[in-house]
């Protein structure tokens, strides 16, 4: 259901596309996209996520029958989704989550993974497990937190409330509303994929808070070959030619 293609130089797109289940994802499609998200090709500088219609229904609750009767079912379930989003979260290049339609409970920690969301007109939103009297992982639930604030993320996952585009904008789940998200998103790849790759490493290591010396990461830039270019591009008033 995860299929890998690139719409323009540098850029990689992957399209989440099993519409009868609403894009939800089995267990075993959580391990594929954890290899897809692995073996971007090496030339990519931004990666779009995103279905043509639905973002994801989440998780396959067809399955959820299955892991009421197994604990170690739920627990590889468990195990598999936080392979699957967190190699995207991983990604070392620019991630933009493409939502133009659905996007619900695992769909929404999927998106979160991504560092930026574009989200469509008829984009809904919801963090649903206290309806099935589950639970969300602790990972995502701080990472929704981080996004829109405490109060906002509680009030999604204790109400489980459904929200469109418009209000999903305003408490900042997305960063953008827009008529159409895959043109949208595919214009700001476009833009990152003509700025320094090496310069858009460096600050996503550093938004994450991974970066093993942010400093020497910082320092490095200023004897790169990048800046030599980006320098002649002002100068002359052009677009940079990065490597």
């Amino acid at each position: 259901m995860f299929f890998l293609d690139s719409p323009g130089p540098g850029i990689a797109r992957l399209t989440i596309d099993a519409p009868a289940r609403r894009n939800a994802i089995p267990v075993a499609e959580w391990d594929r996209l954890a290899t897809s998200a692995a073996a971007l090709p090496p030339e990519t500088r931004v990666l779009m996520i995103g279905g043509t219609h639905d973002f994801s229904a989440g998780a396959d609750l067809g399955e959820f029958d299955r892991f009421s009767r197994d604990p170690e079912a739920a627990a590889q379930f468990r195990r598999a989704m936080r392979a699957g989003i967190d190699a995207l979260a991983a990604v070392p290049i620019p991630v933009i989550a493409v939502i133009a339609g659905g996007c619900y409970g695992a769909g929404v920690a999927l998106a979160l993974a991504a560092d930026i969301r574009i989200a469509g007109e008829r984009a809904r939103f919801a963090v649903t497990p206290a309806k099935l009297g589950i639970g969300y992982p602790a990972v995502d639930v701080r990472r929704l937190a981080a996004l829109v604030g405490r109060g906002q993320a509680a009030r999604m996952l204790f109400a489980a409330e459904t929200l469109d585009a418009r209000r999903a904008e305003a408490i900042g789940l997305v960063e953008a509303a827009a008529v159409d998200p895959w043109v949208e998103a595919l214009a700001m790849a476009q833009k990152i994929a003509d700025n320094s790759v090496r310069s858009t490493r460096m600050l996503k290591s550093v938004l994450n808070d991974d970066a093993a010396d942010p400093d020497a990461a910082f320092d490095a830039l200023f004897a790169g070959t990048d800046l030599a270019e980006g320098l002649v591009a002002y100068r002359m008033r052009r677009v940079a030619r990065f490597a």
